[in-house]
């Protein structure tokens, strides 16, 4: 799996869970595109709710998927604004940045001195959802839509420390969590154990990415010293509250 195969694979995924095409992902002009948001087969199983909306840009457009009725209210919002100030509309609930792997960075990490990493395979995930702290990584749900199939660990003297967990998110990627215990950060365990299940996931032939919140630096330095680089950033929740008629 190259780099071009990479990311061809994940648009044509977004393309399906957004009810658009590749070629609206890759245009090279500044402009909004307005789809009306649909369940698709092979989306990835994300929940769809009545007013749903979602803004997503890899670079230049921007991909408005919504409902009907939220379409009729962003599009005159969004005539004659410029993408940056899009998101930053007062009915954008957040933005979220993912992450995908730089094949050419994935140079294996040196140990972190006095950690070691194991794996741990899905059917024995479930035994650490008896652990606090690691929601991050783990969904600590067996019956979960996007199950967790693979995580690498680290312990101190016996206890686990740090969980980089991968869920399966749909047929060809896997979304990569990273937790680790406060009193044990600024160590680079964080960045190691992404680093090695990101590795292992495309060992397996699945594409792994990697999602924080654009207020989370911390996070993003995460990411980029365990081999990712930023591909597209996505507002996945609106706040229409007064917007829509009562019923």
């Amino acid at each position: 799996m190259d780099q071009k195969e990479i990311h061809k694979t994940v648009q044509t995924q977004l393309a399906i869970d957004l009810n658009c095409t590749v070629d609206d992902l890759n245009s090279k002009k500044e402009h909004f595109i307005f789809v009306e948001a649909k369940a698709n087969p092979g989306r990835r199983p994300f929940p769809m709710k009545e007013h749903h909306f979602e803004m997503l840009s890899m670079g230049n457009a921007v991909v408005v998927s919504a409902a009907p009725q939220i379409l009729q209210i962003v599009k005159p919002m969004l005539d004659g604004i410029n993408r940056d100030d899009a998101f930053c509309m007062p009915f954008v609930y957040g933005q979220s940045l993912y992450y995908l792997p730089n094949l050419k960075r994935l140079s294996e990490f040196a140990v972190p001195a006095g950690f070691a990493c194991e794996l741990v395979e899905q059917k024995e995930i479930p035994r650490l959802y008896k652990l606090e702290g690691f929601h991050n990584a783990l969904g600590y749900d067996v019956n979960h839509p996007r199950p967790d199939v693979l995580a690498a660990v680290t312990r101190d003297r016996g206890r686990i420390i740090g969980i980089a967990g991968a869920s399966f998110d749909c047929a060809g990627m896997w979304q990569v969590g990273i937790d680790v215990l406060p009193e044990y950060r600024q160590k680079g365990l964080a960045a190691y154990l992404v680093n090695v299940l990101t590795r292992e996931t495309l060992n397996r032939g699945f594409i792994p990415y990697y999602g924080t919140s654009s207020s989370n630096i911390l996070s993003q330095r995460t990411a980029h010293r365990a081999g990712y680089y930023p591909a597209w950033i996505c507002s996945y929740r609106g706040n229409f509250e007064g917007c829509l008629p009562q019923p």
